[in-house]
């Protein structure tokens, strides 16, 4: 009776759960399935037949000195735009989760960005790093800074970039913070008020450590979007100039659909894809231990 019943919840589960695995099955996992294969062989997009080469693809990767350069950018890229969006995210979430007039206004002008989208938002930026008659370069020298060739210089043009992206981005993550903070419990801080804590106290001892779930999301979920950044790259620098902007997603889309090296471009993929899973499967990880304890 009882294996009759598990059986019926079994199947139950199952019915249930098909029509998401259907999708998921023909848009993601064959998809990948398809990519590991093409990472194995040469093939230029137009050739009828698709060369079996093993491991040559990888071996190759491996040896390219681009491939560690592009590993040192998107590296850069990661930490310079999750932290500093997470921070000023932060920030404005403090600032504005406090009684003021018009807040839900100053809160819809800091999200707009983030619905923005990237194009649009890297065309206008693009607009404002033009060397010569930029609102960024003006600015500069109305102080009597020299000009930058933010876009130019392989010196700027990461940080360009990134300015860009953190931008756009630090709405985004100002709203999970001011969802978080209006959930810390007043009755913590109305305790420590009577035990006579300062502002920075409650601010360090209570408010950040119950923002601590927030924040790993946010750095777990940012982060793999900055993997995967292409639009404003793209748009910006095209990976340039000399490389300086180029990150692993951007090094896959040279080889594939400027160089046609497709398995080349399908072993950048997989490590991307290695990449995301191994933070995801941190996450996961983080997160069960966290409501363990």
């Amino acid at each position: 009776m009882r294996r009759s019943a598990k059986l019926r919840k079994d199947a139950l589960a199952v019915t249930f759960t098909l029509p998401a695995m259907i999708p998921l099955t023909l848009f993601w996992f064959i998809p990948l399935g398809y990519i590991l294969y093409l990472s194995f062989t040469s093939w230029d997009f137009m050739s009828p037949e698709k060369v079996f080469v093993g491991l040559e693809n990888y071996r190759y990767l491996f040896d390219n000195p681009a491939f560690y350069e592009a590993i040192k950018v998107t590296f850069l890229f990661c930490a310079g735009s999750v932290l500093p969006s997470m921070a000023g995210g932060l920030v404005l979430a403090l600032l504005l989760n406090r009684p003021m007039r018009a807040a839900g206004l100053y809160r819809t002008l800091m999200f707009l960005p983030w619905v923005t989208p990237m194009v649009a938002v890297s065309i206008v930026w693009s607009w404002i790093f033009e060397p010569e008659v930029g609102l960024a370069n003006t600015v500069l020298q109305a102080f009597g800074a020299e000009a930058i060739g933010w876009l130019q210089d392989p010196k700027w043009a990461l940080a360009g970039v990134l300015i860009v992206t953190i931008w756009k981005s630090i709405g985004w993550a100002m709203v999970f913070y001011l969802v978080a903070l209006q959930n810390v419990p007043a009755e913590l801080l109305e305790a420590a008020d009577l035990d006579g804590a300062s502002g920075w106290d409650k601010l360090v001892r209570i408010t950040l450590p119950l923002l601590s779930p927030t924040t790993f999301f946010l750095f777990i979920v940012q982060t793999i979007g900055a993997l995967q950044a292409y639009d404003q790259i793209n748009v910006l620098t095209q990976g340039g100039p000399s490389g300086s902007t180029r990150t692993l997603l951007y090094m896959y889309y040279q080889s594939a659909f400027e160089s046609f090296n497709i398995g080349e471009a399908s072993s950048v993929a997989v490590v991307l894809v290695i990449s995301c899973l191994l933070l995801s499967l941190a996450s996961s990880f983080v997160s069960r231990r966290s409501i363990h304890y």
